[in-house]
């Protein structure tokens, strides 16, 4: 395959997993395979296949990070491709996280969707919004007992289950 086909395919193996996550957030199997790690193994094997043939360019661009390093390294097409691959599997982490976070705090699928797509296209944004609005909700589940019974998590859970 070509690095342009793999650079393609690293996308296409990860849309169906953020279809589920935005389209049906209520299916019992879209929470089972958010919570598996499963959904990003095809992603990276798609970025060892691009990552390999240029692991000397990099190795020198992760290990000592500069940015004509890592333009030397955009300019490889396989170089290009493994960069995108590995967004593209750290999102999908980003993604299933925030879906879980969002269901467990009882954040509606209305609010997520459009979070979600943020974060495919953009996710240091999408991200950093689901930041503020987990915060909001859980200080006001802190400031009101009565939404803890309705699905948010108690202070001894949030420790436990979250990324601060």
């Amino acid at each position: 395959m070509t690095s342009s086909t793999l650079f393609d395919l690293a996308f296409f193996l990860a849309a169906p997993f953020w279809a589920l996550l935005i389209l049906a957030p209520g299916w019992r199997w879209t929470d089972r395979i958010a919570a598996s790690p499963l959904p990003m193994v095809p992603v990276i094997a798609v970025y060892l296949a691009l990552a390999v043939p240029v692991f000397p360019q990099l190795w020198a661009a992760v290990s000592s990070p500069d940015l004509a390093g890592f333009q030397e390294l955009l300019r490889l097409g396989g170089g290009a491709g493994a960069i995108w691959a590995q967004v593209i599997a750290w999102d999908l982490f980003l993604g299933q996280w925030m879906y879980r976070e969002a269901r467990a705090l009882g954040i509606h699928p209305l609010v997520m969707g459009p979070l979600l797509v943020l974060t495919v296209l953009l996710s240091p944004i999408g991200v950093l919004l689901f930041i503020g609005i987990r915060a909001g909700v859980r200080l006001r589940a802190h400031r009101r007992p009565d939404l803890r019974q309705a699905g948010a998590p108690r202070a001894e859970e949030d420790r436990q289950l979250s990324i601060p």
